[in-house]
């Protein structure tokens, strides 16, 4: 039987660590969730996360932020970045910068599926 991607999940918000490792299971995914960019860092499973839900706004080092130190350290997760406050600007230069997705809160079971469709190519 094969190992199911594993999928980094980083929100400060209680909530969504608790339910999106719940949905990203039953959709066939392995999940952790992190509170912050830092927690996400010293989790030594790197190497192994295949792709990174990362809300964008986070205490201390922003989503964006360690998007870029991940890239940095040589590091290509592929990221779908998500948000309650989401401006055209700002998911312009996520996309610019390489990002699968930003997805506004709440999102959709199919908006995330297409996205963690797209950044781990698995049906």
């Amino acid at each position: 039987m094969a190992v199911p991607p594993l999928v980094g999940v980083v929100d400060d918000d209680e909530s969504v660590r608790e339910s999106l490792p719940e949905l990203l299971s039953l959709l066939g995914f392995e999940a952790r969730a992190f509170a912050s960019a830092e927690e996400f860092l010293r989790c030594g499973s790197l190497q192994n996360t295949r792709c990174l839900v990362l809300d964008i706004s986070l205490p201390g080092m922003s989503g964006p932020e360690l998007y870029r130190e991940l890239l940095a350290r040589g590091l290509v997760i592929p990221t779908i970045f998500i948000s309650a406050h989401l401006n055209e600007n700002v998911r312009s230069d996520l996309m610019k910068q390489g990002a699968i997705a930003c997805l506004s809160k709440p999102f959709s079971e199919k908006e995330l599926g297409h996205a963690l469709q797209t950044a781990v190519g698995v049906p």
